[in-house]
């Protein structure tokens, strides 16, 4: 097995054990606490976190760690794996099933593996860099778009925008076909499998995109930040994805009021 085997491996195994987790928990009236941010927090979010650190741990013991709940460790190693116990807990907490666990694994800041795992529906989406994109084990691919006028535009919250990128935004929505709110994380594999043209949104922390980077580029889709620089550790939280690089081009530049 090579070394990026390994990884990958393991990152489906952490899934694997964060499944159960979440969905003990899940429309099992669990309680929350609310963050700093004011963004809810669950049992079940700290629990996840808690036992994947831990797989890490035992395995790459040279790797560093940033997760949603549980901070950073080892930021400066190579390798970093990136963790969302569950992305998605507004819709956790309100019986909602589109919330999922998020796996990355970053080296050299690169992100090189994502999984988008939705443990409620039993789907996966899995990417490794220089590999396609698996969904269900079955490779999935984008689909061409390349006329804002015909594109799936999804965002989860229209909340996400500050003043100025929410102007940015509706050029953005106003352009496209129809938008739909509220997937999460779900979007984003959607757009992976074909389904959706466009993803944007605001407002994201490393452990809320650093997962998509692979599975989206795996499928033959493009991801970066609005301005169009790769997604990392260090960029400023504004995400635009999409299956067509053509439409990419073309959202940048309306985001851009061009």
């Amino acid at each position: 097995m090579t070394e990026v085997a390994a990884f990958a491996e393991l990152a489906e195994r952490l899934a694997d054990a964060a499944r159960p987790i979440t969905l003990a928990h899940f429309r099992a009236g669990v309680a929350y606490d609310v963050k700093a941010d004011t963004s809810p927090v669950t049992v079940a979010d700290r629990e996840a976190e808690t036992v994947m650190r831990q797989m890490i741990g035992a395995a790459f013991p040279a790797h560093g760690i940033l997760g949603e709940e549980h901070g950073a460790e080892h930021l400066d190693a190579s390798y970093v794996w990136v963790l969302d116990p569950i992305d998605g807990t507004k819709s956790f907490v309100t019986g909602k099933p589109l919330f999922g666990t998020l796996i990355a694994l970053l080296r050299d800041g690169r992100p090189i593996i994502g999984v988008i795992d939705m443990p409620a529906l039993n789907e996966r989406w899995v990417g490794v860099e220089g590999r396609p994109t698996l969904f269900g084990g079955r490779q999935v691919r984008v689909r061409a778009c390349d006329d804002l006028g015909h594109a799936w535009l999804y965002a989860t919250s229209p909340q996400m925008f500050g003043a100025s990128d929410a102007v940015a935004f509706e050029r953005l929505r106003s352009s496209c076909y129809a938008a739909v709110w509220g997937a999460d994380l779900y979007a984003y594999g959607l757009l992976a499998s074909g389904r959706v043209d466009l993803v944007c949104e605001g407002s994201l922390q490393p452990y809320d995109y650093c997962a998509l980077v692979p599975v989206i580029e795996g499928a033959g889709g493009i991801i970066t930040d609005w301005q169009g620089a790769p997604l990392g550790l260090a960029s400023d939280g504004r995400a635009l994805a999409a299956g067509d690089a053509m439409l990419h081009a073309v959202a940048r530049n309306v985001l851009a009021g061009a």
